[in-house]
Order: structure tokens, then C-alpha cells, then sequence
């Protein structure tokens, strides 16, 4: 009978990793409502949940692409592989108005470049403290500290190692948890109660999965502001990461 089950799942792999995922998605959201009362998204537990299960994952079965080395489970690396996260990139990309950032005028304008530019600057100093010298791979984890979208891009640009592009992804998504957490957190103090500060801080944060999760838990009427300007964040890192900042990296190093 188990053997029947299992077979059933092998065979629909892609819709098996569907099911995994909505069940991870609803617990999240559920330990969310019930045990943290919505102080913490769930988005940013279902990460912490992903994360959790791909370690058992690669411990269980001593491979290296975590539950999707589990054989019923395979579909779940189609999910979490280029060609799906290029389609979110395109389909950012295709979601945002150039108009609408007009909105938020200048401030919101040097909030993204300050935001790409300081967050590139501290993965590269991390970079580097933790042994990472040649300048390929000090621009790939910087980029990733940008957002883990932006990390592999840049990776696969400029020819990184599948570990430090793994590493780039995991810094990216660090930042993305931290700011989901704790943006209800300091909202009060930074005077994030506005649709401007929201645009400012979308731009400065970038994350966009961590901003809107932050912004639902703090006020959702502050989420379409603050991922007006997140959206841009990720277009510009793509953008500055492989060419600009590269250049600068490697004329500093």
C-alpha cells in the first residue's frame, strides 16, 4: 500500500511538490494566526519551515538539493530551479509601472539606490571577512545581500561557483526573514506609518517578499506603497550588480 502511495507521487512529482508546498504555506500561516497572533507573517515562517525541511532533507538522504533528492519529492527542485525564478523576475518586471514610482518622487528614487548600493557594500565586507578574496565571488555575495533573486543573476553573470551562488541565495533570504520579522517590530520607532515611509523604506529594505510580509503584519494599507518601490529594487540590482559594482569592486580589489 505505502509502496502504491509513493509510486503515485513519483509519478505526479510536480503536483506532489505542489501539495507539499500549500501544506507548508497553511501551516505557516496557521502557526502565524493561532500561536503569534500575526506579529509574525507567515510568509516568514514558511521560509523558516522550507529551510528547516531541506536541511532534514539533505541529512536524510546525504545529498546536496535537499527534499528534492528525496525521489517522490523530486518536483520540488523544478519548483525552486532558474527557470521558474526567471519567470518571477519577468513577471515583476511585467507587474510594475514605471509611472507609479513616480510617486514617490525623489526620496523614493535615492531610497533604491541607497538601499542596492549599502546592502552590496555589506555582503562584499562579509565577503571578505569570511575568506572570500577573488572579486567574482565577494560581487555575488554582495549581490545577494541585495536579494537572493539578484545573488544567483549576478552569479550565473559573472561565472560564480554553484557554492557561492548557494551562499549569495542563502544571504538573500537571511535578510528577506529578518525583514519580515522584525519590520512590525521597529515600525513605531522609524515612523513607518505613512504610504511615504512605506515607498522609502520598500526602497531602502528591497526585499520584496520581506517588505510585504512586514508591511501585512505592521498595516496592510501600507503594502501596495512599500512594494511599489521593493519591486524596482530587484530590476536595479540585476542591473548594477553584474555591471557597475562589479567594475567598482574589481577596481577596489
Amino acid at each position: 500500500m505505502l509502496d502504491m502511495i509513493k509510486g503515485v507521487f513519483t509519478d505526479n512529482g510536480f503536483v506532489t511538490a505542489f501539495l507539499v508546498i500549500g501544506l507548508t504555506m497553511w501551516l505557516a500561516y496557521f502557526i502565524s494566526n493561532k500561536l503569534t497572533k500575526g506579529k509574525i507573517h507567515g510568509s516568514a515562517i514558511a521560509i523558516v519551515l522550507g529551510l528547516v525541511l531541506a536541511y532534514i532533507g539533505g541529512v536524510v538522504t546525504e545529498g546536496s538539493k535537499g527534499l528534492a533528492d528525496i525521489s517522490f519529492l523530486a518536483g520540488i527542485g523544478f519548483l525552486g530551479g532558474s527557470m521558474l525564478r526567471d519567470f518571477a523576475i519577468v513577471a515583476t518586471s511585467f507587474g510594475a509601472n514605471f509611472d507609479e514610482i513616480k510617486k514617490a518622487g525623489f526620496r523614493g528614487v535615492i531610497s533604491l539606490f541607497f538601499g542596492v548600493i549599502l546592502s552590496f557594500v555589506v555582503g562584499v565586507i562579509f565577503a571578505y571577512l569570511f575568506g572570500y578574496k577573488d572579486v567574482v565571488s565577494m560581487t555575488t555575495i554582495g549581490a545577494g545581500t541585495v536579494t537572493y533573486i539578484v545573488g544567483p543573476v549576478t552569479g550565473a553573470t559573472l561565472g560564480a561557483s554553484s557554492e557561492v551562488i548557494a551562499i549569495s541565495i542563502a544571504a538573500g533570504l537571511i535578510k528577506s526573514v529578518l525583514v519580515m520579522v522584525g519590520t512590525p517590530f521597529v515600525a513605531k520607532y522609524i515612523g513607518l506609518n505613512n504610504p511615504m515611509s512605506a515607498m522609502v523604506y520598500g526602497g531602502l529594505m528591497g526585499t520584496t517578499s520581506g517588505v510585504a510580509g512586514g508591511l501585512a503584519a505592521t498595516d496592510p494599507k501600507l503594502v501596495p506603497y512599500g512594494a511599489v518601490t521593493a519591486t524596482f529594487y530587484t530590476g536595479l540590482g540585476c542591473l548594477l550588480a553584474p555591471t557597475v559594482l562589479f567594475l567598482i569592486t574589481n577596481a577596489i580589489f
